[in-house]
Protein backbone atom coordinates (compact mmCIF):
# COMPACT_ATOMS: atom_id res chain seq x y z
CA UNK A 1 0.00 0.00 0.00
CA UNK A 2 1.36 3.45 -1.21
CA UNK A 3 2.23 5.56 2.40
CA UNK A 4 0.41 8.47 2.62
CA UNK A 5 1.96 11.55 2.95
CA UNK A 6 3.13 12.45 6.30
CA UNK A 7 2.83 16.18 7.81
CA UNK A 8 6.49 17.80 7.61
CA UNK A 9 5.24 20.24 10.54
CA UNK A 10 5.05 17.33 12.63
CA UNK A 11 2.63 19.42 15.59
CA UNK A 12 0.95 21.48 13.29
CA UNK A 13 -2.52 19.69 13.56
CA UNK A 14 -2.04 20.67 17.37
CA UNK A 15 -1.64 24.02 17.16
CA UNK A 16 -4.06 26.19 19.47
CA UNK A 17 -6.69 27.50 17.73
CA UNK A 18 -7.26 31.67 19.08
CA UNK A 19 -10.15 32.97 19.77
CA UNK A 20 -10.67 34.91 16.11
CA UNK A 21 -9.73 31.78 14.62
CA UNK A 22 -12.28 29.72 16.74
CA UNK A 23 -14.99 32.16 15.72
CA UNK A 24 -14.56 32.34 12.28
CA UNK A 25 -14.82 28.47 12.17
CA UNK A 26 -18.18 28.73 14.16
CA UNK A 27 -19.37 31.13 11.32
CA UNK A 28 -18.22 29.05 8.74
CA UNK A 29 -20.42 26.53 10.12
CA UNK A 30 -19.61 23.08 10.48
CA UNK A 31 -18.46 20.73 7.18
CA UNK A 32 -21.81 18.32 6.14
CA UNK A 33 -22.07 14.88 7.48
CA UNK A 34 -19.64 12.24 6.31
CA UNK A 35 -20.99 9.70 4.21
CA UNK A 36 -20.37 6.31 5.62
CA UNK A 37 -18.52 4.92 2.40
CA UNK A 38 -16.18 7.83 2.66
CA UNK A 39 -15.69 7.28 5.86
CA UNK A 40 -14.78 3.60 5.83
CA UNK A 41 -12.09 4.56 2.88
CA UNK A 42 -10.34 7.17 4.68
CA UNK A 43 -10.42 4.51 7.56
CA UNK A 44 -8.93 1.81 5.31
CA UNK A 45 -5.86 4.09 4.24
CA UNK A 46 -5.46 4.99 8.05
CA UNK A 47 -5.75 1.45 9.53
CA UNK A 48 -2.46 0.45 7.06
CA UNK A 49 -0.81 3.20 8.51
CA UNK A 50 -1.58 2.17 11.87
CA UNK A 51 -0.37 -1.28 10.95
CA UNK A 52 3.16 0.55 9.57
CA UNK A 53 3.21 2.50 12.68
CA UNK A 54 3.14 -0.73 14.71
CA UNK A 55 5.70 -2.63 12.83
CA UNK A 56 8.22 0.60 13.10
CA UNK A 57 7.30 0.42 17.31
CA UNK A 58 8.21 -3.69 17.08
CA UNK A 59 11.56 -2.93 15.44
CA UNK A 60 12.49 0.34 17.02
CA UNK A 61 11.12 -0.47 20.76
CA UNK A 62 9.26 3.07 20.71
CA UNK A 63 7.04 3.30 23.74
CA UNK A 64 4.27 4.89 23.34
CA UNK A 65 1.34 6.43 26.11
CA UNK A 66 -1.61 7.45 24.72
CA UNK A 67 -4.55 8.83 27.30
CA UNK A 68 -7.86 9.34 25.97
CA UNK A 69 -9.96 11.93 28.27
CA UNK A 70 -13.59 13.92 27.20
CA UNK A 71 -16.90 14.59 28.06
CA UNK A 72 -19.12 11.79 28.36
CA UNK A 73 -20.60 10.62 25.00
CA UNK A 74 -17.77 12.43 23.50
CA UNK A 75 -16.71 9.18 21.64
CA UNK A 76 -13.59 7.84 23.66
CA UNK A 77 -13.99 4.25 23.85
CA UNK A 78 -15.34 4.03 19.62
CA UNK A 79 -12.02 5.98 18.58
CA UNK A 80 -9.71 3.43 20.79
CA UNK A 81 -12.08 0.72 18.50
CA UNK A 82 -11.11 2.05 15.76
CA UNK A 83 -7.63 2.15 16.38
CA UNK A 84 -7.28 -1.57 17.91
CA UNK A 85 -9.51 -2.92 15.42
CA UNK A 86 -6.49 -3.90 12.75
CA UNK A 87 -3.62 -4.07 15.01
CA UNK A 88 -2.10 -6.73 17.14
CA UNK A 89 -3.49 -6.32 20.69
CA UNK A 90 0.29 -7.54 21.53
CA UNK A 91 1.36 -4.06 20.66
CA UNK A 92 -1.42 -2.41 21.31
CA UNK A 93 -3.09 -2.39 24.67
CA UNK A 94 -6.02 -0.99 26.13
CA UNK A 95 -6.03 -0.03 29.93
CA UNK A 96 -9.66 0.91 31.37
CA UNK A 97 -9.30 0.80 35.17
CA UNK A 98 -12.23 0.16 37.80
CA UNK A 99 -12.65 2.12 40.96
CA UNK A 100 -9.52 1.80 42.96
CA UNK A 101 -9.26 -0.91 45.54
CA UNK A 102 -8.98 0.94 49.63
CA UNK A 103 -5.42 -0.35 49.09
CA UNK A 104 -4.50 1.57 46.10
CA UNK A 105 -6.38 4.36 47.59
CA UNK A 106 -3.60 4.56 50.38
CA UNK A 107 -0.87 4.88 47.24
CA UNK A 108 0.69 7.88 45.40
CA UNK A 109 -2.57 8.84 42.98
CA UNK A 110 -0.98 7.90 39.76
CA UNK A 111 0.69 4.74 41.48
CA UNK A 112 -1.56 2.64 40.16
CA UNK A 113 -1.15 3.79 36.25
CA UNK A 114 2.26 3.45 36.84
CA UNK A 115 2.86 -0.53 36.35
CA UNK A 116 0.34 -0.39 32.90
CA UNK A 117 3.12 2.41 31.07
CA UNK A 118 4.39 1.25 28.08
CA UNK A 119 7.40 -0.93 27.64
CA UNK A 120 9.54 -1.23 24.59
CA UNK A 121 7.76 -2.10 21.36
CA UNK A 122 4.28 -1.31 23.13
CA UNK A 123 1.61 1.68 22.55
CA UNK A 124 -0.66 1.90 25.84
CA UNK A 125 -4.09 3.35 25.37
CA UNK A 126 -5.54 4.49 28.46
CA UNK A 127 -9.36 4.90 28.18
CA UNK A 128 -9.81 7.67 30.57
CA UNK A 129 -6.65 8.05 33.14
CA UNK A 130 -4.94 9.53 36.16
CA UNK A 131 -6.78 12.63 35.33
CA UNK A 132 -9.78 11.36 36.56
CA UNK A 133 -8.76 13.27 39.87
CA UNK A 134 -9.07 16.69 37.54
CA UNK A 135 -12.48 15.65 36.16
CA UNK A 136 -14.90 13.38 37.68
CA UNK A 137 -13.18 13.07 41.39
CA UNK A 138 -13.22 16.81 41.23
CA UNK A 139 -17.09 17.58 40.29
CA UNK A 140 -18.80 14.63 41.78
CA UNK A 141 -16.91 15.09 45.21
CA UNK A 142 -14.65 12.16 45.70
CA UNK A 143 -11.34 13.99 46.49
CA UNK A 144 -10.99 17.34 48.37
CA UNK A 145 -10.00 20.62 46.68
CA UNK A 146 -6.67 20.19 48.05
CA UNK A 147 -5.99 16.70 46.91
CA UNK A 148 -6.97 18.08 43.29
CA UNK A 149 -4.61 21.20 43.63
CA UNK A 150 -1.70 18.60 44.72
CA UNK A 151 -2.47 16.50 41.98
CA UNK A 152 -2.24 19.04 39.69
CA UNK A 153 0.60 20.89 41.23
CA UNK A 154 2.79 17.85 40.98
CA UNK A 155 1.48 15.80 37.89
CA UNK A 156 3.56 18.13 35.38
CA UNK A 157 6.78 17.01 36.76
CA UNK A 158 5.49 13.16 36.74
CA UNK A 159 4.78 13.47 32.93
CA UNK A 160 8.28 14.71 32.61
CA UNK A 161 9.68 11.51 34.08
CA UNK A 162 7.69 9.63 32.12
CA UNK A 163 8.73 11.67 29.12
CA UNK A 164 12.46 11.79 30.01
CA UNK A 165 12.29 7.56 30.07
CA UNK A 166 11.42 7.73 27.03
CA UNK A 167 7.86 7.34 26.53
CA UNK A 168 6.44 9.36 23.80
CA UNK A 169 2.89 11.15 26.31
CA UNK A 170 0.20 12.13 24.01
CA UNK A 171 -2.56 13.20 25.32
CA UNK A 172 -6.50 13.95 23.69
CA UNK A 173 -9.06 15.89 25.10
CA UNK A 174 -12.08 15.39 23.17
CA UNK A 175 -15.03 17.55 23.24
CA UNK A 176 -18.69 17.34 22.57
CA UNK A 177 -21.57 20.06 22.52
CA UNK A 178 -24.33 19.74 25.39
CA UNK A 179 -27.13 19.06 22.79
CA UNK A 180 -25.10 16.23 21.05
CA UNK A 181 -24.49 15.37 24.33
CA UNK A 182 -28.22 15.17 25.41
CA UNK A 183 -29.09 13.53 22.51
CA UNK A 184 -26.40 11.00 22.53
CA UNK A 185 -27.65 9.75 25.99
CA UNK A 186 -31.14 10.00 25.27
CA UNK A 187 -29.99 7.48 22.45
CA UNK A 188 -28.15 5.24 24.89
CA UNK A 189 -31.80 5.32 27.13
CA UNK A 190 -33.73 3.73 24.29
CA UNK A 191 -31.03 1.37 22.63
CA UNK A 192 -30.89 -2.15 24.02
CA UNK A 193 -27.37 -2.13 22.55
CA UNK A 194 -25.94 1.11 24.16
CA UNK A 195 -27.99 0.59 27.28
CA UNK A 196 -24.65 -1.09 29.19
CA UNK A 197 -22.51 2.83 28.60
CA UNK A 198 -25.02 4.47 30.77
CA UNK A 199 -24.19 4.29 33.76
CA UNK A 200 -25.68 6.23 37.25
CA UNK A 201 -22.23 8.50 37.41
CA UNK A 202 -23.06 9.30 33.95
CA UNK A 203 -26.49 10.51 35.22
CA UNK A 204 -25.33 12.35 38.07
CA UNK A 205 -22.59 14.41 36.11
CA UNK A 206 -25.23 15.08 33.25
CA UNK A 207 -26.49 18.20 35.32
CA UNK A 208 -22.65 19.35 36.13
CA UNK A 209 -22.11 20.43 32.79
CA UNK A 210 -19.99 23.80 33.71
CA UNK A 211 -18.49 21.89 36.87
CA UNK A 212 -16.82 20.03 33.83
CA UNK A 213 -16.05 23.25 32.05
CA UNK A 214 -14.11 24.91 35.04
CA UNK A 215 -12.68 21.28 36.31
CA UNK A 216 -11.14 20.59 32.22
CA UNK A 217 -10.04 24.47 31.98
CA UNK A 218 -8.42 24.06 35.48
CA UNK A 219 -6.47 20.63 34.38
CA UNK A 220 -5.45 22.28 30.94
CA UNK A 221 -4.15 25.58 33.06
CA UNK A 222 -2.12 23.19 34.98
CA UNK A 223 -1.02 20.35 32.89
CA UNK A 224 -0.45 21.49 29.39
CA UNK A 225 3.11 21.77 29.19
CA UNK A 226 6.20 21.72 26.26
CA UNK A 227 6.70 17.74 26.99
CA UNK A 228 2.68 16.82 27.45
CA UNK A 229 0.73 19.19 25.43
CA UNK A 230 -3.07 18.48 25.17
CA UNK A 231 -4.93 18.30 22.07
CA UNK A 232 -8.91 18.70 21.59
CA UNK A 233 -10.86 17.16 19.18
CA UNK A 234 -14.33 18.20 18.24
CA UNK A 235 -16.17 14.99 18.33
CA UNK A 236 -20.08 16.17 17.12
CA UNK A 237 -19.32 14.13 14.01
CA UNK A 238 -18.51 11.07 15.56
CA UNK A 239 -16.98 9.92 11.57
CA UNK A 240 -14.86 13.14 11.29
CA UNK A 241 -13.57 13.36 14.56
CA UNK A 242 -12.33 9.56 14.51
CA UNK A 243 -10.39 10.11 10.99
CA UNK A 244 -8.86 13.68 12.73
CA UNK A 245 -7.74 11.74 15.55
CA UNK A 246 -6.08 8.97 14.27
CA UNK A 247 -4.44 11.20 10.95
CA UNK A 248 -3.12 13.31 13.69
CA UNK A 249 -1.82 10.83 15.77
CA UNK A 250 0.54 9.25 13.06
CA UNK A 251 1.74 12.97 12.69
CA UNK A 252 3.00 13.09 15.55
CA UNK A 253 4.37 9.82 15.95
CA UNK A 254 7.92 9.98 14.19
CA UNK A 255 7.68 6.30 12.21
CA UNK A 256 8.63 5.17 8.91
CA UNK A 257 6.73 2.58 6.94
CA UNK A 258 9.10 -0.75 7.02
CA UNK A 259 10.70 -2.15 3.35
CA UNK A 260 7.83 -4.30 2.49
CA UNK A 261 8.71 -8.47 2.43
CA UNK A 262 8.07 -10.56 -0.48
CA UNK A 263 5.88 -13.35 0.70
CA UNK A 264 4.89 -16.61 -1.07
CA UNK A 265 3.44 -18.90 0.02
CA UNK A 266 4.87 -22.42 0.56
CA UNK A 267 2.90 -25.82 -1.15
CA UNK A 268 0.86 -27.76 1.19
CA UNK A 269 1.40 -31.08 2.16
CA UNK A 270 0.36 -34.23 0.60
CA UNK A 271 -2.55 -35.82 2.17
CA UNK A 272 -0.69 -39.27 2.28
CA UNK A 273 -3.93 -41.09 2.71
CA UNK A 274 -5.40 -39.14 4.86
CA UNK A 275 -9.52 -39.27 5.18
CA UNK A 276 -10.80 -36.95 7.82
CA UNK A 277 -12.93 -39.62 10.25
CA UNK A 278 -16.97 -40.08 11.07
CA UNK A 279 -16.42 -38.17 14.72
CA UNK A 280 -20.10 -37.13 16.55
CA UNK A 281 -19.19 -33.63 16.44
CA UNK A 282 -21.29 -30.81 17.73
CA UNK A 283 -22.13 -28.06 14.83
CA UNK A 284 -23.50 -25.11 15.65
CA UNK A 285 -26.87 -24.56 13.95
CA UNK A 286 -27.28 -22.59 11.02
CA UNK A 287 -30.29 -20.49 11.03
CA UNK A 288 -28.40 -18.11 8.75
Amino acid sequence: MAKRKKSKKKREEGTPVTSSGAQQQAESGPPPKMKRKEYEKEMRLLHGELVAMQEWVKATGAKICIVFEGRDTAGKGGTIKRITERVSPRVFRVVALAAPTEREKSQMYVQRYMKHFPAAGEVVIFDRSWYNRAGVERVMGFCTPEQTERFLEQLPMVEKAMVDSGILLIKYWLEVGADEQTRRLENRIHDPRKIWKLSDMDLKSYSRWFDYSRARDAMFAATDTAWAPWYVARTDDKMRGRLNIISHLLSIVPYEPLEPREITLPKRQAARGYVEPELPLRYIPTPF
